[in-house]
């Protein structure tokens, strides 16, 4: 990631407490994250007249996934360079955008399932947090393997798109559960090796923590759409 050589820090270990502040926000900003995704995705599926306009206008729904990339892109590249109530923003325009597509499932699946697959995402995310948060043993390998997965998958998708095939699909899915139960766990142990770099709670070491917010409310958002897959049923 551009201007954000996290290689080049300095590893020498710092005071715990900044640590452990630091990874409380990681967390919070993650969840606050994730309440604003979902409440624009049900304000939005409420709306018959929104919901019409979104379904009937393709340009208008890759518009909003084209923003979505465009927004990481910039997050990711230009972090270091922004001030933090900036990045905070864009962090915070990308879970509305990312709320309006959500907005869709609510028209596929009930939401009983939804709820259902929520739980066990959440369930699941928390396991393999706690593992990587904690975990002695370095992850970096498992974390390597499943960024190539990752890869792997993406094509088995677009593959899928032509076969359409429904076996295929649910060994996707579940590959990709596996994919990102494990980078969960990795990306949990990086952001806390990151953050045992910085001396201080400044804009900075914060920028950081929003960085890894990001990664793990990606991580939490794809978890929850491969699991859907599997506990999510459709409406009636």
């Amino acid at each position: 990631m551009e201007n954000l050589d996290f290689d080049r820090i300095d590893s020498t270990r710092h005071d715990d407490a900044i640590v452990a502040t630091l990874m409380r926000n990681v967390y919070l900003w993650m969840t606050l994250a994730l309440v604003i995704t979902a409440l624009t995705a049900m304000v939005c599926a409420k709306s018959e007249a929104f919901m019409a306009l979104l379904f009937s206008s393709r340009a208008l729904l890759w518009g909003v996934m084209i923003a979505e990339l465009v927004l990481v892109m910039v997050f990711s590249a230009r972090l270091m360079k922004m001030s933090f109530s900036r990045a905070t923003l864009v962090f915070i325009i990308y879970s509305i955008l990312n709320g309006i597509v959500f907005s869709t499932i609510f028209c596929a699946f009930s939401l009983g399932s939804i709820y259902t697959t929520f739980f066990v995402t959440a369930g699941t995310f928390a396991a393999m947090a706690l593992v990587g948060s904690f975990s002695k043993k370095d992850l970096s390998g498992i974390g390597k393997f499943a960024i190539m997965a990752l890869i792997g998958l993406i094509i088995a998708g677009i593959v899928n798109i032509f076969l359409r095939n429904t076996m295929f699909d649910l060994i996707v899915s579940g590959i990709g559960v596996l994919v990102f139960s494990a980078l969960t766990a990795y990306d949990s142990q990086k952001i806390k090796q990151m953050l045992y770099t910085q001396s201080d709670i400044d804009d900075n070491s914060q920028k950081i923590a929003l960085f890894g917010s990001l990664s793990l409310y990606l991580d939490f958002i794809n978890l929850f759409l491969y699991l859907l897959r599997f506990f999510g049923s459709s409406r009636d």
